[in-house]
């Protein structure tokens, strides 16, 4: 059983192999992800034990008696190269900004890695800058791939991330973004090495808005460049940053 402290404040990253922990880490998913009557989503605790039992990571960071987050993962292959894809992480809407995100993602690596990991995956929403900036500029991670209707739905199109877990010190620096010409969402430019894309900082986002991401994605990415960061610009925008892969 992993068990990972943080002593200054009073958390603990383990394993979800506890019953209880497991009926709130459902709990917990549902809290942040909606009821599955109205979302079609769900986590349920069968799940949890299975992925624990054949090498993924399902992994929660406790406050005393309480469940605060959650990660759950499981290896993946693409063109014969091994990986461990991270499929849903949650935090408690109140604990939200303070680490909790960062604390389960880094004990999820090094579970990946102590099964012999050297890269992670995992997708999220491209108007999301929240998330963005989370995956991109706090982890390190490099958007590499863009897919439409990863859910065989509409409205979830994914950016899918490339971690190296062999990388250590602190998330390598994005190059400076280029001038920002345009402030409409989804307006992007690109030079001969740096590309750049407007998305909203809203949690809502129209149809219009997410086709006009999603082009931006395409072409940019279609020109060999890798989305390196997401940050704020104004209180309404943020910007994607693009640029070559990492040495």
């Amino acid at each position: 059983m992993l068990t990972v402290d943080e002593p200054r404040r009073g958390l603990t990253v383990r394993d979800l192999d506890d019953p209880e922990l497991q009926r709130q880490a459902v709990d917990l998913y549902r809290r942040v992800f909606g009821a599955p009557d109205r979302t079609g989503l769900e986590l349920n605790t069968r799940l949890l034990s299975a992925v624990l039992r054949n090498g993924g990571t399902a992994l929660g960071v406790v406050d005393g008696d309480s469940l605060v987050g959650l990660a759950v993962g499981f290896c993946g292959m693409s063109g014969g190269r091994v990986y461990h894809y991270s499929q849903t992480a949650a935090v408690a809407p109140e604990l939200r900004g303070r680490g909790v995100g960062r604390l389960i993602k880094l004990a999820q690596a090094d579970a990946a890695r102590a099964a012999g990991a050297t890269r992670m995956r995992w997708s999220f929403d491209p108007a999301s800058a929240r998330n963005a900036h989370f995956n991109l500029d706090v982890l390190g991670a490099t958007g590499r791939w863009y897919v439409d209707d990863f859910y065989h739905r509409p409205g979830t199109d994914r950016v899918v991330v490339d971690w190296d877990l062999e990388r250590t010190g602190p998330p390598p620096a994005a190059p400076p973004a280029p001038p920002v010409q345009d402030p409409a969402v989804g307006a992007w430019s690109a030079g001969p090495h740096t590309g750049v894309l407007v998305v909203p900082t809203a949690d809502e986002v129209t149809e219009h808005d997410r086709m006009r991401i999603r082009a931006g994605f395409r072409a940019l990415l279609g020109r060999g460049l890798l989305a390196r960061s997401c940050r704020r610009i104004s209180d309404d925008r943020a910007v994607y940053t693009f640029a070559g892969d990492l040495p």
